[in-house]
């Protein structure tokens, strides 16, 4: 594929989201950029959704793992589709009650200032890394496969996209997004569909469903209770990880405190759960295709499985079907940006600025908005330079790493706010979640000479909770004791 014919897609691509801001930005007022004016479709932002749960560590990623780990990768969608209902039952009415914009005013009034600034913070650190982890790995495949060869150098290319990415979610916030996320969803899923319909009919497998079944790449279910894939693990690990990476996330939650009342919005989670774990089967059963594809071919295997799609995508399927891989990588890349960049800057100004609070005329707001939206970009560029230094892992786990060790904190915040009554000294909060984190995090490392070698996997998110929470019971007391 040539780079004109990438660049000339990449700008439709763009312009079509600019308009999409203008066009939803129009007599919008500052409030609007934070909370859509609750005013969005219960079934759209469930099927936007999509695109931004998903992003580029599915698109190239799962695929690529199914070589490794088979399809035990849905035993912990399987969990993921449990902890939405925990998200809609359990968070979402708790914040539709409360009237939140930032779901972190919770721990406000649950705890006080500092826990507040604590769990903010939090997210604030987890959002960045994933975000601009998911981010690296678009823009590394998109500049390795088709812009490298050119001359154009990485950091270019990452200026250039974020730049685009800046332009369009400066003004419109999450009423914009929304809408940003379902054309972005929609070319992604029709990249995936796509790819597997050509593999499967193109009769360089005769039999594909008698090669599935051969290939031992279709296992589901692992029951070895020391593999870090083991089911129970994968399970449990799975529910905590959508707690805490949606139910306490602003980025997901404020597109559904966006919805106008609690029963839409969750209505539209119950629906997203059922669709993200059949659009999860479709990529394992892709990186399936992709490894037998790639033996019908005699290929060698690349040496980083992250690059076996595009690389299949790009230089062995038809240049057709590489526009439609390159479309569904962008679609993929943006709804992780987007969201993120509007989130954090809606989280900084609200949470830690507090300028709903402050006497500020509105062009004030806007303009102090607008700067902290330019430095996150900055932000956002800096830490996708430095993860094309040094990354050098498979992408899924070390996004699940980092949740496991910024969000555990969060979840045990949440967890002992929602199960107690007793107060917290809260100057000791930022120690507990700080011993927390770094603790779970030796223990993982460790563990396998520890526990007689069973490995901690993803489950190490629930440790840090429960650390967390046995630090906030130490350093509290009974709020009948509160003077």
């Amino acid at each position: 594929m040539s780079s004109s014919l990438l660049l000339l897609t990449v700008f439709a691509y763009f312009a079509a989201l600019l308009f999409i801001a203008w066009y939803t930005s129009r007599g919008a007022g500052e409030h609007a950029y934070y909370s859509g004016d609750r005013k969005s479709l219960w079934w759209l932002v469930a099927f936007g959704m999509v695109g931004t749960s998903l992003s580029g560590v599915t698109f190239i990623s799962v695929p690529g793992n199914v070589k490794n780990t088979a399809w035990n990768y849905l035993q912990l969608v399987i969990g993921f589709s449990i902890g939405y209902w925990i998200v809609a039952f359990v968070l979402l009415p708790l914040y539709y009650r409360l009237q939140l914009t930032s779901i972190y005013g919770y721990l406000e009034q649950r705890y006080g200032q500092v826990s507040y600034k604590t769990g903010s913070s939090l997210f604030l650190l987890s959002r960045l890394l994933g975000a601009t982890l998911r981010i690296y790995i678009v823009l590394f495949v998109i500049h390795s496969f088709l812009l490298e060869s050119s001359g154009v150098p990485f950091w270019l290319t990452s200026v250039v996209v974020l730049l685009m990415i800046y332009l369009y979610t400066l003004r419109g916030g999450v009423k914009t997004i929304v809408w940003t996320d379902t054309l972005q969803t929609t070319f992604m899923l029709t990249a995936l569909i796509g790819t597997i319909a050509y593999i499967w009919f193109d009769g360089s497998l005769p039999n594909p469903v008698q090669q599935l079944s051969n290939s031992g790449m279709t296992t589901i279910f692992n029951w070895d209770w020391k593999s870090e894939q083991f089911f129970f693990k994968q399970l449990i690990s799975g529910i905590f990880i959508t707690v805490a990476m949606t139910g306490l996330d602003q980025e997901m939650m404020q597109k559904n405190l966006s919805v106008k009342t609690l029963p839409e919005a969750q209505k539209n989670v119950i629906v997203f759960s059922v669709v993200l774990l059949a659009t999860n089967l479709l990529f394992l059963l892709l990186g399936a295709l992709l490894y037998l594809k790639a033996g019908s071919l005699g290929l060698t295997l690349p040496a980083k499985t992250d690059e076996l799609f595009p690389t299949l995508a790009l230089q062995y399927f038809p240049a057709w079907l590489g526009l439609v891989f390159i479309i569904g990588l962008i679609s993929a890349l943006f709804p992780s940006a987007d969201g993120a960049l509007t989130a954090l800057t809606a989280s900084f100004c609200i949470d830690i600025l507090g300028i709903r609070q402050r006497n500020w005329d509105e062009a004030k707001q806007i303009r102090v908005r607008k700067s902290v939206h330019s430095v996150i970009a900055v932000l956002f560029l800096c830490m996708v330079l430095w993860f094309y230094w040094r990354q050098d892992q498979t992408i899924i786990n070390t996004l699940f790493d980092i949740a496991a060790i910024t969000y555990g904190p969060l979840l045990g915040l949440y967890a002992f706010g929602i199960a107690s009554t007793r107060m917290v000294h809260e100057k000791l909060v930022p120690l507990v979640c700080l011993i927390a984190a770094g603790g779970s995090y030796l223990l993982k490392l460790n563990s396998a000479e520890l526990f007689a070698g069973y490995k901690i996997g993803f489950e190490s998110l629930i440790i840090n909770a429960a650390i967390t929470c046995v630090g906030l019971a130490i350093i509290s007391r009974p709020s009948d004791e509160v003077s």
